[in-house]
């Protein structure tokens, strides 16, 4: 039982909730996700199941898309509308200016994260350290808006997608735009669609039944371990390699050069797996392929960076 289930999480639960009741559902030893959703939001939520965990790294900084939903008028202290209310206004947009204003928002920005957040302050979560009255302004970070596209526009409420670079803060990025038109605004709904490689369509529901029953629910969406990193080349291995690997034998050019490989530069990914189609390692390229025959056949090129036990999924 190693594999990702992409849970579409409900409203009101912790992505820990989450992690939590797939772990226990599954009888799993270990389980995690690959970023977190907070409470109010819906949607995709990948939770890596045993061996999987291993990967949940590379997983964690894949880009992002959302369906959000803006409160236009209305100011909170968590900049949702789960917080207090710290402010109001009466001040008038129009469907141009609100439209000009998000499409301002595409490219590099700099966001400073909510008060009411996971990032760590003196190793502390910030939402802990605001619980206990204390605010603290975490320094800007830079993030990137791909695209955003207006869904709907019925005021006070803006429906937008957004597509982001890890990190981003749908929360924030709600109040920036509410700053810079003068009136105002907080996040009142968010879904996640699509997760990198994860999407909605992926999704499997925390339904309700006996434990079988949900057990079985999750099994049927869990997608195996071989079918992640998909960008990363499959090279094929013999079980004396295969094990060779797993005991900590870095890939050599002559060790790589014999597969049929397509251009790989240095810092590409490559997944080891044996005849059965077990997940052995993955790798990462330290030089390009256009080098194998330039250098000495026993240099390093490729540097191992996770082994996995022999599983099939």
């Amino acid at each position: 039982m190693n594999g990702v289930v992409v849970i579409d999480k409900p409203a009101g639960f912790t992505s820990h909730d989450v992690v939590s009741q797939v772990k226990k559902i599954l009888g799993a030893k270990k389980a995690g996700h690959t970023g977190t959703l907070d409470p109010l939001a819906t949607g995709v939520l990948p939770v890596c199941v045993n061996e999987a965990t291993k990967l949940a790294g590379f997983l964690a900084g894949d880009n992002k898309e959302y369906l959000a939903t803006m409160l236009l008028g209305v100011k909170t202290d968590t900049l949702d509308t789960e917080g207090k209310i710290v402010g109001r206004s009466d001040n008038v947009v129009s469907e141009r200016e609100i439209e000009a204003m998000l499409d301002r928002m595409v490219g590099k920005i700099k966001q400073i994260p909510p008060a009411y957040s996971a990032v760590k302050y003196c190793g502390d979560p910030l939402y802990k350290w605001a619980r206990r009255g204390v605010m603290i302004e975490a320094a800007p970070r830079e993030v990137e808006i791909r695209y955003i596209s207006v869904k709907d526009i019925s005021f006070p409420r803006v429906t937008f997608q957004v597509a982001c670079s890890k990190g981003t803060y749908i929360r924030t990025l709600c109040a920036d735009v509410g700053e810079l038109l003068g009136c105002g605004a907080c996040m009142s709904g968010l879904r996640r669609i699509r997760s990198g490689y994860f999407s909605e369509d992926m999704a499997v529901a925390l339904t309700h039944g006996s434990p079988a029953e949900k057990k079985e629910g999750l099994l049927a969406g869990m997608l195996p371990i071989t079918r992640l990193l998909p960008s990363a080349t499959v090279i094929e291995v013999e079980d004396e390699l295969a094990n060779k690997l797993r005991d900590g034998l870095q890939p050599s050019v002559k060790t790589m050069k014999v597969h049929a490989l397509p251009f790989l530069e240095a810092g590409d990914m490559v997944k080891f797996v044996n005849r059965r189609g077990c997940l052995i390692a993955i790798a990462e390229m330290v030089m390009p392929v256009s080098n194998f025959l330039k250098i000495d056949e026993k240099c390093q090129a490729a540097r191992i960076v996770r082994v996995f036990n022999n599983i099939q999924n």
